[in-house]
């Protein structure tokens, strides 16, 4: 099928979500610095990574096709978390969400006729893990390039008592948020 988009992603949640809603698309993936800027808000954080993603595939490979591109990232009160160094960070991260409150922020940059972002903002309630939890979570391998350290869509679900949002945002690309994005750009997704 011809592609509608380009995907600025390697993902393969992210891939699995677009064919969720039949939305067919080629893969540009690129490769950015996710490092926060000093006092940076998970707000911002976020919309500015998905919006550097979408320009970036647009200036490497000069597509004539919209091009989308998304940002994750776990926060917990200030504190932006990202994919983990290693085990050390992946387990630190993991303690730190046990047993609380964490939101998940995603933001969806796409850049056709215009540029469009929206932001998906979920809070996630984990229960108290374990230590025994925690490293026999790190050795099923599932930590190694999530946000946060867990896949909601995976082991890592069972870490979760309830969420207030979305859920495919939690995943790493918001459907409802993506498909209105989509749509403004021309882009239907029941034709």
């Amino acid at each position: 099928m011809t592609p509608q988009i380009v995907l600025a992603s390697a993902s393969p949640r992210r891939k699995e979500l677009l064919d969720q809603i039949k939305v067919t698309y080629s893969i540009h993936p690129v490769d950015l610095d996710e490092t926060s800027l000093p006092n940076e808000l998970p707000l911002d954080y976020v919309q500015r990574l998905a919006a550097e993603k979408s320009a970036a595939c647009i200036a490497q490979r000069g597509h004539s096709l919209p091009v989308l591109a998304a940002d994750t990232a776990v926060v917990l009160d200030d504190l932006i978390m990202g994919k983990p160094k290693d085990r050390d960070d992946a387990l630190a991260m993991l303690r730190l969400l046990s047993g609380k409150v964490h939101r998940v922020y995603s933001a969806v940059s796409l850049r056709g006729r215009e540029h469009g972002q929206a932001v998906s903002i979920t809070e996630v309630v984990f229960r108290p893990l374990t230590e025994s939890e925690i490293a026999a979570y790190w050795q099923s391998k599932e930590p190694l390039d999530k946000a946060g350290s867990y896949a909601i869509q995976g082991m890592g679900g069972i870490f979760v008592e309830s969420i207030n949002g979305s859920f495919s945002g939690v995943v790493g690309l918001p459907l409802f948020e993506t498909a209105e994005l989509l749509s403004r750009q021309g882009i239907g997704l029941f034709k």
